[in-house]
């Protein structure tokens, strides 16, 4: 007798959701993903790829790949917004401290490989998922999509910073909060531009561009506003107001950079953990987890995280907890941290910041480098393979 393999409802196809049910297929599950908007059209320009998600990725078979991509040479770092460094580093030191490099794509091109490596049928688009019931020992958990209804051995909760799996299963959180920035995010073609990839920190303002492998630059900038704040005429304008008298290449990126090339989004955060990642058959991964301020770069590089380690335990949601929690909870309280440092406004803790991080980057490795200490030198419990489902 054929036995049927155990069944997966993902709701959400970001790219938590993609890699869970990727994982999760490659390990003999069936799986169905639910994405509610109607194509799979990715938030945010681009994504910062650290070795601990490539690493992940490494077990779906598509890291090196992914490592191809990179696009970071020679030096970069931190400046202030006259053009001054006040830390330096270069890709060769980051592989040689961590064990790989990092790797600056567009999300299309991350989003578009995950979504290949499942089967045909697997993903749902124009797809609004509510989750009827989270299941438990003796029955298994229920998704309500439109006139349809799935049972699943397993459901993943990979909808976002606002997620709704995540209210169902714990009403009582308080859920996101505004973390008292918003971000700007930029990926243009800026043809003959020759400039070291790096991250510029000001008073209340931070702005970053990185060359990518394709010819293209990503730029993204945070302001210290209040929530829901728009600006009066068009995000291209604001960004001039704000940055434009910059350094190289800031005014040159603006320069070329339509207002339709400009997304604005507030940021918003757990500022509170959950007490557990898991209720029932249903399970909460990425932002929908454990969302952060982007600060370290580690949002997406956790949800990748998340999503191998869910697989090693689709069938004990209790271990996926205990592994997850504890490192994700400090991650993003780190990330909290590095926002009150990058994001301060003051004028004089500003000057005192400013020659801390160039003090210590003077005596050691770039601050940068030693940030991601503890975070970019994780390895996946579980090397690539294709395993039945429980096993």
């Amino acid at each position: 007798m054929t036995t049927q393999p155990a069944r997966a409802v993902v709701i959400g196809g970001g790219i938590g959701g993609l890699t869970a049910a990727a994982a999760l297929h490659q390990r003999g599950w069936a799986v169905t993903v639910l994405e509610r908007a109607p194509s799979l059209e990715p938030v945010g320009a681009a994504i910062s790829l650290a070795p601990n998600a490539l690493r992940a990725l490494d077990v779906l078979g598509i890291g090196d790949e992914i490592r191809a991509l990179a696009a970071w040479q020679g030096d970069g770092g931190l400046r202030t917004p006259g053009g001054r460094w006040l830390s330096r580093s270069s890709a060769e030191a980051a592989a040689a401290r961590f064990g790989g490099p990092l790797v600056l794509l567009s999300r299309t091109t991350l989003v578009g490989r995950l979504a290949a490596l499942l089967p045909p049928g697997a993903l749902r688009t124009a797809a609004t998922a509510t989750l009827a019931d989270p299941g438990d020992r003796t029955r298994p958990a229920r998704v309500a999509a439109g006139a349809d209804e799935l049972e699943a051995e397993l459901v993943v909760g990979a909808d976002g910073v606002h997620s709704r799996v995540r209210r169902a299963l714990f009403p009582g959180h308080p859920g996101a909060v505004y973390a008292g920035f918003t971000t700007w995010r930029m990926l243009i073609p800026l043809p003959g531009a020759e400039f070291a990839s790096h991250e510029t920190w000001g008073r209340g303002h931070i702005w970053g561009t990185h060359p990518l492998k394709d010819g293209r630059v990503y730029a993204y900038a945070a302001a210290t506003v209040p929530a829901g704040a728009h600006a009066p005429d068009d995000e291209r304008a604001e960004l001039l107001r704000r940055y434009g008298d910059w350094h190289h290449p800031v005014p040159a990126v603006l320069a070329a950079t339509r207002p339709e090339d400009v997304l604005r989004h507030d940021v918003h955060h757990l500022a509170r953990p959950l007490p557990a990642y898991h209720a029932g058959r249903t399970v909460l991964l990425g932002d929908a987890a454990h969302a952060m301020p982007p600060t370290l770069g580690q949002g997406g590089n956790q949800a990748v995280e998340d999503a191998v380690v869910l697989a090693h335990h689709a069938t004990d949601l209790p271990a996926y907890t205990a592994d997850r929690l504890p490192r994700t909870t400090a991650i993003a309280r780190q990330a909290v941290r590095v926002a009150r440092l990058n994001m301060a406004g003051g004028r004089t803790v500003t000057a005192v910041r400013n020659a801390v991080v160039a003090a210590l980057s003077a005596t050691g490795p770039a601050l940068f480098l030693r940030g991601f200490d503890g975070i970019a030198n994780w390895r996946p419990p579980y090397a690539s393979g294709r395993q039945p489902a429980g096993q």
